[in-house]
């Protein structure tokens, strides 16, 4: 029973430790995150849009060079942005994982 009562004790002041360590991410730096994902989507595709429509103006052809840029200006991003938070979630995953030791 004492070792129980010990073992919550000492779990409880390592997890206060960790919290006065590592603060929790507030409102702002969630707001940045989505901020950066945004971009991050958001350029490649008005970048494939405005090379599109700089090809489209140059050569008179049938195919919509927009719409096929801007297309895969949106996968690119969205792959980027997936990555971004792939790697976040790993970090976060790893710090948990070092923090239980």
């Amino acid at each position: 029973m004492e070792e129980d009562f010990a073992r919550q004790v000492g779990e409880k002041a390592r997890r206060k430790l960790h919290a006065r360590r590592n603060p929790a991410p507030g409102v702002w730096f969630g707001l940045g995150m989505m901020g950066i994902i945004g971009w991050s989507v958001s350029v490649p595709t008005l970048l494939g849009a405005g090379l599109g429509i700089w090809l489209d103006s140059r050569r008179g052809d049938a195919r919509s060079w927009t719409l096929a840029l801007l297309v895969a200006g949106l996968g690119v991003g969205c792959m980027n942005a997936w990555f971004w938070v792939s790697r976040e979630r790993n970090a976060m995953e790893e710090e948990e994982r070092n923090d239980g030791n």
